[in-house]
């Protein structure tokens, strides 16, 4: 008897790894058949299956009834699933998930982690018996999945949101066609200057990281604010790294440089320009000091300064924010911004395929915060608007020249 018992582990050792449930199933019935009397013992002593299984398999070999092709069982085998023992688990755990959308304000978890774990405690708590891998099965069943925040909502669309756009577009065709510049401007968002973490990631030797510290503290290089003037024809940018205030004054400040240094060569002919931005920050389209500095570049310039403002909540769909911001943010990915050297060398080393260019350089002017223009200030501007959305689109004319001219 040991040495069947020995000669039935050794067959079933060697071919049980490369077959399903069902092969096994069967290998484990035709040993019992082949013993007869007291098969399903032997069987069972030698191979360490459930007895159960042993008789099962020597029944679909004495009877011939086989699961169908592709079934390793009869349909309906098999532990029965708990959403289909108790009525109710699918339901409560759907209301737990998502109360606002199920009209349950009240609900436990409404400002607790979900996690597997948490949910299934909650359930028990209700009388059903689950453990937090069944609740992990159930969501993914019910079309649940791990998800993040996603950045989509900007705000409620304005009345006008289409027309101003068609504003906009009509604009930049009329002055591109005239070979006069346009461009896009904004301050992409402040950064922390010093070994600090920056978002994303970048290939190193395995298990050495770049290290940065723990905290975001404020430190004495404090921040950033690189603010951009995007040149829509030309595919060219600069960029001026602020140390201090993100104002209307450095704004404006901004567009100067980029006049000075790569408008001016480029544009030697000009006569007017057009900036797009959006309607909030340092270029707020209600911004006083804003127009009234645009007023000074004006003068200086020589220039008619055309201004269009984006409607509130689409400032994603100026040009500078996907055409150089967003590569920019993945020029430096994964770096610590330890200086503001290093800021400007990873700005101005920023290209594309479509042959961006950009220059770039720090700025270390003093900019008050607070600083008022009063009634009497605004008076004197040489200021237009438009009869569409003035305080959208208007017109800043140099002291020279003043017009009613806008577009």
């Amino acid at each position: 008897m040991k040495d069947a018992e020995a000669e039935i582990r050794a067959r079933y050792e060697a071919v049980a790894p490369y077959v399903d449930e069902r092969a096994r199933r069967l290998i484990l019935g035709a040993e019992a058949n082949v013993v007869g009397r007291g098969g399903i013992a032997l069987v069972t002593r030698a191979t360490g299956a459930s007895p159960n299984t042993v008789a099962r398999g020597l029944a679909e070999v004495r009877t011939g009834e086989l699961p169908p092709e592709g079934r390793v069982r009869k349909a309906g085998a098999g532990r029965k699933r708990a959403s289909d023992k108790d009525a109710t688990l699918l339901t409560d755990l759907d209301a737990l998930v998502e109360p606002t959308t199920r009209g349950d304000p009240e609900c436990p978890l409404r400002w607790t982690s979900k996690s597997t774990r948490r949910l299934a405690q909650e359930l028990r708590a209700m009388g059903h018996q689950v453990t937090h891998h069944t609740v992990a099965r159930l969501l993914s069943g019910m079309g649940y999945s791990l998800q993040a925040n996603a950045k989509v909502i900007e705000g409620g669309d304005h009345p006008d949101r289409d027309a101003q756009f068609q504003h906009v577009a009509s604009a930049v065709g009329a002055f591109q066609r005239a070979g006069e510049p346009v461009i896009s401007v904004d301050a992409k968002k402040k950064e922390l200057v010093g070994n600090f973490k920056n978002a994303g990631r970048e290939w190193m030797p395995e298990g050495e990281p770049e290290r940065v510290n723990v905290y975001d503290f404020v430190e004495e290089l404090g921040r950033a604010t690189p603010y951009g003037v995007y040149d829509i024809a030309r595919n060219e940018a600069s960029v001026n790294v602020g140390t201090d205030h993100d104002t209307a004054e450095f704004a404006v400040h901004s567009i100067r440089r980029w006049w000075q240094t790569m408008g001016l060569a480029a544009y030697p002919e000009a006569t007017k320009l057009l900036i797009t931005a959006d309607g909030g920050g340092s270029n707020s389209s209600r911004g006083r000091l804003w127009k009234f500095e645009l007023q000074a570049f004006a003068n200086e310039a020589g220039l008619d300064v055309h201004v269009c403002h984006f409607p509130p909540g689409t400032s994603k769909w100026n040009k500078i924010e996907h055409r150089l911001f967003s590569f920019i943010s993945q020029n430096w990915r994964g770096r610590p911004l330890t200086s503001h050297e290093v800021i400007v060398n990873l700005v101005a080393s920023t290209t594309t395929k479509s042959g961006l260019t950009v220059q770039a350089a720090i700025d270390t002017e003093k900019y008050e915060k607070g600083r008022k223009i009063t009634d009497a200030q605004m008076k004197l501007l040489n200021l237009t608007r438009d009869v569409f959305h003035g305080d959208w689109n208007y017109l800043l004319t140099p002291d020279s020249k003043k017009t009613d001219q806008v577009i």
